[in-house]
């Protein structure tokens, strides 16, 4: 059987390098790796001209595309992790005490769709009754699918503002820090977000605690990077499905092993991670259903998907080939 040809855009990972390098090869398949820094580029050549024939992307950024109809589908792989209780700041002086207090206020976030602040809305909405509707979103960015079309509540800055200028000066009464909103790396507001970091408390100051008390209860852990294939290659090839998934895990299962020793930043996040859900990096749809369902029923709710995708036509399950 001849090897097909893949073009491949994957972030360099700790537990995808071995699948980059060669080291675990993909069954059948002759691949040609994209390394494109950073990986949000991907994202949009891969939405907006369908570049790859498999592409890590956001899982927000799929499924709004795969609701308006995208011709890939997401295998049961996600390459990031992280909980989203912390990181949502409040100005002191906006009285917000509790999720629900965000109703009539502005929040400031990167983009509507970025996949932080959905969680952040999930875990607002499903656990501490917050109207999404009722917050103005004050967003800086684009979106990656051009074809989303905002709901009324979502609002853009002027050319001349950032979030984190609009935090200082009272326009925003709270908002996603780092990458997904305020002080994102980079930005032209990162100078004005260095000086006035302190000032701006945590909505959740207990955060970690919350985070094992939700996971336990709901077995919901966000995920952020997922593996998408054209469906052309899988009608004619389905078998290169279980082909990625498995060369994924066997890398994946290898880092687990050495993760005890490593030491580097990403590592260390997963390390302790790890104590909160045991393997910090589950693939399959088992062990994420939760996670899947979640993220759709928040994406439908929060009109960024005109319909409630179902789970089976979102992601092609390998391990029942």
């Amino acid at each position: 059987m001849d090897k097909i040809p893949l073009r491949i855009a994957v972030a360099d990972n700790p537990h995808t390098l071995a699948v980059k390098s060669g080291a675990f090869p993909i069954e059948g398949v002759v691949p040609e790796f994209i390394t494109i820094v950073p990986q949000i580029a991907a994202f949009r050549r891969m939405v907006r001209g369908l570049e790859f024939d498999v592409c890590e992307l956001a899982p927000t950024t799929y499924l709004i595309a795969r609701a308006l109809g995208a011709p890939y589908v997401a295998l049961p792989i996600f390459l990031m992790r992280a909980f989203h209780h912390s990181g949502f700041l409040v100005r002191p002086e906006s009285n917000i005490r509790h999720p629900k207090d965000l109703e009539g206020k502005k929040v400031g976030v990167r983009a509507y769709s970025v996949t932080t602040g959905v969680w952040t809305r999930q875990i607002f909405m499903d656990e501490y009754g917050l109207d999404s509707s009722k917050v103005t979103w004050v967003v800086d960015d684009e979106e990656h699918v051009e074809a989303l079309k905002l709901p009324r509540n979502v609002v853009h800055t002027a050319p001349d503002q950032s979030l984190a200028g609009m935090m200082a000066s009272g326009e925003l009464d709270a908002g996603l820090a780092g990458n997904a909103g305020i002080g994102r790396s980079g930005g032209p507001q990162s100078g004005t977000w260095k000086q006035e970091k302190q000032d701006y408390p945590e909505m959740f100051p207990n955060a970690r605690e919350l985070e094992t008390e939700w996971y336990n209860r709901t077995g919901i852990y966000p995920m952020h990077g997922t593996i998408v294939v054209k469906e052309s290659v899988l009608l004619e090839n389905p078998w290169i499905a279980y082909s990625i998934f498995d060369t994924f895990l066997q890398a994946k299962n290898e880092w687990l092993k050495r993760l005890p020793t490593l030491e580097t930043a990403t590592d260390k996040k997963y390390r302790e991670l790890s104590k909160i859900v045991g393997d910090p990096m589950p693939y399959g749809m088992e062990a994420n259903k939760p996670a899947i369902e979640a993220l759709i029923d928040t994406a439908f709710k929060t009109g960024l998907t005109h319909r409630r995708l179902s789970v089976a036509e979102t992601f092609f399950n390998p391990e029942s080939l």
